[in-house]
C-alpha cells in the first residue's frame, strides 16, 4: 500500500496539501504568508475579521497578484451589538495600565465597534474569494445561500460536536474541529453560560467529530509538523490547520516582539483568557492578563472589551512592550522555528507527515 496524504479536502480546496493556515486576525500585512502558502501548496487563509471593508479588498487583491493558487478569508460569523452596560466600572480598572503608556482615557462614547460583516461579505462576492472560513457561529440562511449562489466554499470552525453538527446541517462544506490547544479566540458559538469556552483536546474531539458529520473534518490545535498531519488523518481527519506554526516564519507580519516572545515560550506559558476581548483566547502570560485576573473583574462582552483594549494594545505594540499585547499563541511552540520560508514549512510538514504515514504502512 502507497501511502498518501492526497485527501477530499485537497479536491474541495483544489490545493496539492491537505494544510491550512489558520485566519488569524489583528496581524499587518498578513498577504505575503497567506499567498506563500497559497502558492506551496497549501490553502492560505486572510483573517479579515477586524479590517475594514476596503481595506480587505486591498489586501485580496494583494494576494491575487501575487498567487493564482486559492485562498480563503476568514470572518467573525457573529458579532453582536457593543454592551456598555459596565463600563466604567471595567474602563477604571485599565487606566492605570493607560497611564503608564500614555494612552488617554477614553470616555463611553468614544466605544462604538463597528459592525461591517454586510460590507465585508458584499467584498468577498465582488472579488470572488473562492472560500470563506467562519470563526464564532455559522452564517445566517440568506448569507449562506448567496455564498453557494457564488460557488464559493464554506469551511466553520467547531469546538464541540454539536457545533460540527449544526455547521453540516446549515450547509458547510468542511468543519475545522478546534481543539483545545489552538493558539487565539475559541470557535465556540455560545460563550455565555461557558466562560472560557468548549476546550476539548484534539485526540478526543476529531475523532468524534468525524464519526458524526459526513463532510471533511479540518483538525486545529497544537499542530506544529508532519507528526501532527499524520497523527490527525489517522483520527479521521481530511486535514489540518495551523497558526502559531507559520506565526515565526519569514513572511509573518507579527510583530518582533510578538515573534520573540513565541520562540520563547513554551508548552507551559499559554493561559486562556479573556481580559483582551470579552471571548476567550489562548496566548501566552503577560502582565496585562496576570493585572486583569487579579482584578477579578468580569470583562465587557466581546466586541466591547476588543474595542475597549485595542489603544492598549497598539501602544504597546508601538513601544515593542510585549507586556500589553495580545500574543496568541498554541501550546506547541517548543517546535517553532525562526524566520522559515512558509512555503519550507508546508513542503517540511507534507513531506514529514508522509514519511510517517508510509513506516506506519509497511
Amino acid at each position: 500500500m502507497t501511502a498518501s496524504i492526497h485527501t477530499e479536502i485537497c479536491d474541495l480546496l483544489s490545493i496539492r496539501y491537505p494544510i491550512i493556515l489558520a485566519g488569524m486576525a489583528g496581524i499587518a500585512n498578513m498577504a505575503p504568508l497567506v499567498s506563500a502558502v497559497s502558492e506551496a501548496g497549501g490553502l492560505g487563509t486572510l483573517g479579515a475579521a477586524y479590517l475594514q471593508p476596503e481595506q480587505m479588498r486591498q489586501m485580496i487583491r494583494d494576494i491575487q497578484q501575487r498567487t493564482s493558487a486559492p485562498f480563503a478569508v476568514n470572518l467573525f460569523a457573529h458579532v453582536g451589538p457593543d454592551d456598555l452596560t459596565r463600563f466604567d466600572e471595567v474602563s477604571g480598572e485599565l487606566n492605570g495600565i493607560r497611564d503608564s503608556l500614555g494612552v488617554a482615557h477614553p470616555s463611553e462614547a468614544d466605544i462604538r465597534t463597528s459592525d461591517m460583516f454586510e460590507a465585508q461579505f458584499a467584498v468577498l462576492l465582488e472579488e470572488k474569494v473562492p472560500i470563506i472560513s467562519l470563526t464564532f457561529g455559522l452564517l445566517d440562511e440568506s448569507y449562506t445561500e448567496r455564498a453557494k449562489q457564488a460557488g464559493m466554499t464554506i469551511i466553520a470552525t467547531a469546538t464541540t460536536v454539536d457545533e460540527a453538527v449544526q455547521a453540516e446541517q446549515s450547509g458547510c462544506d468542511a468543519i475545522v474541529a478546534q481543539g483545545s490547544e489552538a493558539g487565539g479566540h475559541r470557535g465556540t458559538f455560545d460563550t455565555t453560560d461557558r466562560r472560557m469556552g468548549a476546550n476539548i483536546g484534539i485526540m478526543a474531539l476529531v475523532p468524534q467529530i468525524v464519526d458524526r458529520v459526513q463532510v471533511p473534518v479540518i483538525a486545529a490545535g497544537g499542530i506544529m509538523d508532519g507528526r501532527g498531519l499524520a497523527a490527525s488523518l489517522m483520527l479521521g481527519a481530511a486535514g489540518v490547520q495551523m497558526g502559531t506554526r507559520f506565526l515565526t516564519s519569514q513572511e509573518s507580519g507579527a510583530h518582533s516582539v510578538y515573534k520573540q516572545a513565541l520562540l520563547k515560550s513554551t508548552e507551559e506559558s499559554t493561559v486562556l483568557t479573556d481580559a483582551f476581548s470579552g471571548r476567550p483566547a489562548r496566548g501566552i502570560q503577560n502582565a496585562f492578563i496576570q493585572a486583569w485576573a487579579n482584578s477579578h473583574i468580569a470583562p465587557l462582552p466581546f466586541p466591547t472589551q476588543n474595542t475597549l483594549t485595542r489603544e492598549i494594545r497598539n501602544a504597546a505594540a508601538r513601544e515593542n512592550n510585549a507586556e500589553y499585547m495580545a500574543l496568541w499563541a498554541g501550546q506547541g511552540t517548543r517546535l517553532l522555528t525562526a524566520d522559515q520560508d512558509a512555503g519550507e514549512i508546508v513542503e517540511q510538514v507534507a513531506r514529514e507527515a508522509l514519511d510517517k504515514l508510509s513506516v506506519e504502512r509497511k
